[in-house]
């Protein structure tokens, strides 16, 4: 959807609230929601002309007037060329990766990252003939020597789920851009609020805007940012034939999600701080990860490309699976759920749910054992998580 409006003009926090916004002539004041699957023309001529590319809708497959106000707008946020909404995260990630590789290509991936996601790179793809190589992806020497001819694609989470690894973007970026490859970036822990990737050299960055865009556990989606080459080249292809298309719906109700991210991001934070720095005091407790925490171990690199540590704390207790359970099985308060991106604070077990269908093995090496616990914090008063879960790790 075009516009006239010179958006570069307004800081990100006006851009949240009103970045890609064009009312029509009924003059509303909130973005309106078109729920139509096809759109009429005054003749023949008109399709015509459409489908050769003249501007203007076809059918909502292809484009809606309300889903491209949540195009532009998450562009304007993250500070990308160009958008395009799926149906869910995952349809995302699929999209960035199978749109631009083929038989014969690589793939370089960080290990820490959702299981889904491994299954595509390593298992989907695999079948096609793409091969793929998984590694630290905190180390640069790692994905130097896994560069290949034939890599196309570096992709990684950062913060990574469920560990909360922090990826050197601009490292990696210049080791992959010296190679020939693409950068895609899993940016859903952080969101545009807290962190933009392209600024540190990424090609493309990927949301699940299901979790913190959405922000209250409503609507599914997804997203693709990128470069207009990619999408002239790559995406846009791809995203017309095989249909992965968002429902005017769920954008327009992550559009209106998008006025108050900031402001969310801004609290998740600082009560998920809270709660990590309670954990770590907690007897009960091995260990805490949390971008920002004192003991992670990427502390300055995440300051240095996050403004916030974002709403997830992830900690470890003795025991393994029995004690983790007997911690959920205790809570009050906070929901058992492998969500994450709600107002209400969830907490999930990830080797049982999201990284079930890993092996042991890979498991291991990505740092996921049997005693760790993932919380995403919510927006309820800091205190209370606390105390919930200090009643729920007295049990253990």
């Amino acid at each position: 959807m075009a516009t006239n409006k010179d958006w570069t003009k307004w800081r990100r926090q006006t851009l949240a609230v009103r970045g890609g916004h064009v009312r029509t002539p009924f003059q509303e004041t909130s973005e309106a929601l078109f729920l139509t699957t096809g759109f009429a023309y005054e003749g023949p001529e008109e399709p015509e002309a459409r489908f050769k590319g003249a501007p203007g809708y076809t059918y909502t497959r292809y484009g809606n007037p309300t889903t491209s106000v949540f195009e532009e707008r998450m562009a304007l946020l993250e500070g990308a060329p160009v958008a395009r909404a799926t149906a869910s995260g995952m349809a995302a990630v699929t999209a960035s990766l199978m749109c631009c590789v083929k038989a014969g290509d690589h793939i370089v991936a960080a290990r820490s990252m959702f299981g889904a996601i491994r299954y595509v790179i390593e298992d989907l793809l695999g079948r096609f003939g793409v091969k793929s190589t998984i590694v630290d992806g905190t180390d640069l020497e790692a994905w130097r020597d896994a560069m290949r001819p034939e890599t196309k694609i570096a992709f990684f989470e950062t913060p990574s789920n469920p560990t909360l690894e922090i990826i050197d973007i601009a490292g990696v970026a210049d080791i992959a851009h010296k190679a020939g490859a693409r950068v895609i970036v899993d940016n859903a822990f952080a969101t545009p609020a807290l962190q933009r990737p392209m600024e540190f050299g990424a090609d493309v960055v990927v949301h699940s805007s299901t979790k913190y865009i959405d922000g209250q556990g409503r609507a599914m989606g997804g997203i693709v940012l990128c470069k207009e080459d990619y999408l002239n080249d790559h995406l846009q292809v791809f995203l017309r034939n095989t249909g992965p298309a968002i429902s005017p719906f769920n954008a327009w109700v992550h559009l209106k999600s998008l006025e108050t991210l900031e402001l969310r991001m801004r609290e998740h934070g600082r009560n998920a701080a809270a709660v990590a720095d309670f954990l770590a005091k907690e007897k009960n407790v091995r260990r805490v990860l949390y971008p920002f925490g004192e003991n992670h171990p990427q502390r300055e690199l995440a300051k240095r490309q996050m403004s916030a540590g974002g709403g997830i704390v992830t900690f470890e207790v003795a025991g393994g699976k029995n004690e983790a359970f007997k911690v959920g099985n205790a809570l009050k308060l906070v929901d058992i759920s492998n969500n994450l991106g709600d107002s209400k604070s969830l907490l999930t077990h990830p080797a049982t749910t999201t990284h079930m269908r890993m092996t042991p093995e890979a498991r291991a090496l990505a740092g996921i054992s049997d005693g760790m616990l993932r919380i995403a914090v919510g927006l309820e008063d800091p205190a209370d998580i606390c105390e919930d879960l200090a009643q729920a790790l007295a049990k253990i």
